[in-house]
């Protein structure tokens, strides 16, 4: 389903390595088992993950070829008198070639070098090339009649340190390896750059030796392991190789992406009309008054101007946006009412009413919007804006939507350009922002949400916040973290499925409480119930073999537990509360620690966390239509208090309201403190360290 080539893997095979990733290479190569020889098996894992993954056959390891890639896998190469080999080219590497391979680490590759027992043996020079990182792969075969998995050569590995922060935990979901007859490894120079990430048992015949280790050498990454066989067809199953190896090559690729960007270029951004209509309209929103009205008749000429300018460029850039023509059409039909009607009280709705963008979700297609609208973060103020947007619409959302999570008014988009209003937080376009005759209520044909802006922050705050809690972060996650377009997509089907969730499960007619006044906690309650609604289907969708949806998890995860609760101010912040119940909830199960100034996730059960307080927020739902709703709000306070104190003095604490039923409970809601809930200390540090 989804599309590969967020990062390339190239799998060596012209320096007679003794593993392919073709399966029907390896046919030839070990005839009696295949499985033997091959790698096809990893081939297909990284493939599942969206990586683009290729052999190189037979052609040198040249720079040019390795510009193009994201990590190298050399795999023990041999002399064919040891090993049956792919059977093309010298086990040894050119000085050319070492060169290469060096340079590319240099500037930002991966390299993944698998070594073997007795390595002296096999004829290559592997040792030539680890050499210029520090890393050397003894001639041993390692022993251990304590710690291993059926055999003394087959040695259970003494798993270390992983690593933390944005670094990332490269023995995440690892807990047990095996490699199958290994050499040890030993670092040169005192291995600067370099740790173990696994060692053979005291009680093995190396005690303590590194079996594992991986460094970062100038901008690239470095792995060497001292067997191969543990990624072979046969043992890829076996233990968490399949997580390890996936760890691997994450974290090796990580480097290369950290220039990725999502952004196609946008002609319209660079024609002068776009300009010059973002100028005027910028220009004419400081004449308005709060209702979009002029706000002073003497500057009726200069406004008569101003429209005549954003006309001209409307007319002028239209060529670009033909799939738009009745929508600017009507929209200069709007602008010229609005000037011969004596610049009143904007009324957009005809030009609102033609702007369709949710019947044109087609990948990359690019609108113009021109309307007056309320200004950003909840400002009731009225002026005129101008945007450019992208639409991304990958064929695996297209098919995701149109199959499983119908959602027909959900448009993501992307932020090319924009007037001075949108330089906000602002990260959504809704119909029932844009200003229509009074008692007029817009229809709302779409919902758009600027998944970019939505994923930058993510990026900023969790990549910081990652980096200062030393967290035991995925290297998959860490990947995302860095990459624009893989948190862009993640966020699309995050919003997808959330969006959609407003309106199912057992609930009120109003879920989302757009009309209705109600204690902040009920739409952080509500919000909440959305996003872990939306995990709970990343887990499953993950379950099934869409492995893209380990992203939405943990964009859920890290912008919910590290962003949203030091977001904003401390006013009614009911996304930040929503964050807040979340940690607590983990923290108190156990899914989730506080220690020794390092927070760590248990990412194999984390789930069963998130599904035990998505069930508690459903019981309270469900429970809450057979309740008056001034109840309602009271069980819901209830279940907030329980996992996040309640401020002192609240009123609204089980124990000291002392409320009285009527029809109409909004009488309440003064009681409720601006804070009802406060920063735990954890939060309350955690946002001024960010703040410094």
């Amino acid at each position: 389903m989804l599309a590969t080539g967020h990062a390339r893997v190239l799998f060596d095979e012209a320096h007679s390595e003794a593993w392919t990733i073709r399966p029907e290479l390896a046919s030839r190569m070990q005839p009696s088992h295949p499985g033997d020889a091959s790698y096809a098996h990893a081939a297909r894992a990284l493939r599942e993950e969206g990586f683009a993954v290729s052999a190189n056959a037979a052609a040198p390891l040249c720079e040019e070829m390795l510009r193009e890639t994201s990590v190298l896998v050399i795999a023990h190469p041999s002399d064919p008198a040891w090993e049956r080999t792919t059977g093309h080219g010298s086990p040894r590497l050119t000085a050319a070639e070492l060169d290469a391979i060096e340079a590319f680490v240099q500037r930002g590759g991966g390299l993944i070098v698998l070594g073997e027992t007795e390595q002296e043996k096999y004829g290559n020079n592997i040792n030539e090339l680890l050499a210029r990182f520090g890393v050397h792969l003894e001639n041993d075969t390692v022993q251990d009649y304590e710690h291993h998995a059926g055999a003394p050569s087959w040695i259970e590995a003494a798993l270390g340190d992983g690593g933390r922060g944005l670094g990332a935990d490269l023995l995440a979901r690892v807990s047990s390896t095996c490699l199958y007859r290994a050499t040890t490894i030993s670092m040169l120079n005192g291995g600067a750059g370099t740790r173990v990430i696994a060692r053979a048992h005291d009680s093995s015949s190396a005690p303590g030796a590194p079996v594992i280790v991986a460094g970062e050498h100038g901008d690239g990454r470095l792995a060497v392991l001292a067997d191969s066989d543990l990624f072979g067809d046969d043992c890829l199953g076996e233990h968490d190789h399949r997580a390890l190896l996936l760890n691997l090559v994450y974290w090796a690729a990580g480097a290369s992406v950290s220039a990725d960007a999502s952004d196609r270029a946008c002609a319209a951004v660079a024609d002068s009309a776009w300009a010059r209509l973002r100028d005027a309209t910028d220009e004419l929103a400081l004449l308005q008054a709060a209702d979009g009205s002029l706000a002073e008749l003497a500057t009726a000429p200069a406004a008569t101007a101003l429209v005549e300018t954003m006309i001209d460029a409307i007319t002028e850039l239209a060529p670009r946006f033909a799939h738009q023509d009745e929508y600017l059409r009507l929209t200069d039909a709007d602008l010229r009412a609005w000037v011969a009607g004596g610049f009143g009280k904007p009324d957009f709705g005809a030009a609102l009413a033609a702007l369709r963008p949710e019947t044109q979700r087609d990948d990359g297609i690019e609108h113009l919007v021109v309307l007056p609208m309320y200004k950003q973060n909840a400002s009731r103020d009225v002026c005129f804006e101008a945007l450019l947007v992208r639409v991304p619409w990958p064929s695996w959302i297209a098919q995701l939507e149109a199959t499983r999570y119908g959602n027909p008014q959900f448009v993501p988009v992307e932020l090319l350009a924009n007037t001075r209003g949108y330089d906000s937080e602002c990260a959504v376009l809704f119909p029932e922002t844009v200003s229509v005759a009074d008692g007029v209520r817009p229809k709302p044909n779409f919902g758009a949400i600027f998944c970019d802006r939505e994923s930058s922050r993510l990026r900023r705050v969790a990549a910081e916040a990652v980096e200062l809690l030393a967290l035991n972060l995925p290297p998959d996650a860490a990947f995302m973290l860095r990459s624009q377009s893989i948190s862009r997509d993640a966020y699309i089907l995050w919003d997808l499925i959330h969006d959609r969730t407003h309106s199912r499960g057992d609930l009120p007619f109003d879920p989302f409480m757009v009309r209705q006044r109600a204690p902040y906690w009920m739409y952080s309650l509500e919000e909440l119930r959305c996003d872990l609604t939306a995990f709970g289907e990343a887990v499953e969708l993950e379950a099934e073999g869409v492995a893209f949806a380990r992203n939405v998890q943990y964009a859920i995860l890290l912008d919910r537990l590290l962003r949203f609760p030091i977001t904003g101010e401390r006013i009614r912040n009911y996304d930040g509360l929503g964050g807040q119940l979340l940690f607590a909830y983990l923290h108190r199960g156990g899914w989730l620690e506080w220690t020794d100034n390092r927070l760590t996730i248990d990412w194999p059960n984390v789930a069963d966390g998130v599904a035990a307080v998505r069930s508690e927020v459903a019981d309270l739902y469900k429970s809450g239509i057979d309740r008056s709703k001034l109840r309602h709000w009271e069980a819901a306070h209830d279940l907030v208090a329980c996992y996040v104190s309640p401020a002192s003095g609240s009123r609204w604490v089980s124990g000291v309201r002392d409320f009285v039923e009527a029809d109409d409970p909004r009488q309440y809601i003064d009681l409720v403190l601006a804070d009802e809930f406060p920063l735990s200390i954890f939060y309350s540090a955690l946002k001024a360290k960010l703040a410094a």
